[in-house]
């Protein structure tokens, strides 16, 4: 028997508070993690991690259906664990690096939390895509999305090297200020992250009103995600200079997505 339509709203109003709850639970868990002492943060990583992906996942189910939570397992997810699989052993498209076996268990060399990680920003990496590139081609979207994802490396990248997370054969050259990570890393996020933002925009219809990307929390939390990031290079990691040039290269997106957020939720409230 098929669900009533009360009972399917029903459902999207449960897997949307999941989303919130998640959501919430992720911002509790990376307070603490600024808070918490360098050899035990291993706690806190799953948690912000494990959170944040299941509020994406839950995200994308509540506004587009179990089968857009489904891509987003198979295209973040397991593209993330194969671009990860194939960088680890033949240092493409990445360049050579290798994981200390801190992070937990692991599939293929690969620790199960990165392909989490890739799952928890890429949705809403397609949102930021999609909400400064309305109107326009279908490149722009996939475009801005790929650089929404991949500029939020720049933050992540560095911090967990040095927690010793991964180590890179050959950290040179780099970003100006962001030293120990090569750009060849950089250009391969951006890479994989066209593939997957590409897939998951033609492959999940946007949202049906300029206001449904703000009701759910990966806006927010996208939002969250760059200036807590921000904050932290600045004031417990010590490396201003990251905070300084992944703020910018973020920022790019960042900045211009918070606006516009800003200016739906003001005109959806007149």
């Amino acid at each position: 028997m098929s669900s009533t339509p009360a009972v399917v709203l029903g459902r999207a109003r449960v897997v949307a508070v999941t989303a919130w709850v998640c959501g919430a639970v992720l911002v509790l868990a990376q307070i603490s993690y600024s808070m918490t002492d360098p050899g035990a943060r291993f706690g806190t990583t799953v948690a912000s991690v494990v959170a944040f992906a299941l509020a994406s996942l839950c995200d994308a189910a509540a506004r587009s259906g179990p089968r857009a939570a489904l891509r987003l397992a198979l295209v973040a997810g397991g593209g993330g664990l194969l671009a990860e699989a194939v960088g680890v052993h033949t240092g493409f498209p990445f360049g050579e690096y290798r994981y200390t076996g801190t992070l937990g268990p692991q599939l293929l060399g690969v620790p199960v939390l990165v392909p989490l990680a890739w799952i928890m920003m890429c949705w809403p990496a397609l949102l930021v895509g999609r909400a400064l590139a309305a109107g326009r081609a279908r490149w722009a979207v996939v475009v801005v999305g790929a650089w929404a994802l991949a500029s939020w490396d720049v933050f992540l990248d560095p911090q967990m090297v040095d927690a010793g997370h991964w180590v890179w054969t050959r950290p040179e050259p780099v970003l100006p200020g962001v030293v120990g990570v090569p750009l060849t890393n950089y250009a391969g996020w951006f890479a994989v992250a066209l593939v997957m933002v590409g897939l998951l925009h033609r492959w999940t219809p946007p949202d049906s009103s300029p206001l449904d990307f703000c009701a759910g929390p990966a806006p927010a939390l996208y939002l969250w995600t760059y200036g807590s990031s921000v904050w932290a290079h600045a004031a417990f990691f010590g490396r201003p200079s990251v905070s300084l040039v992944a703020g910018v290269l973020m920022g790019l997106v960042a900045v211009p997505f918070a606006v516009v957020l800003l200016r739906v939720l003001v005109r959806g409230r007149r």
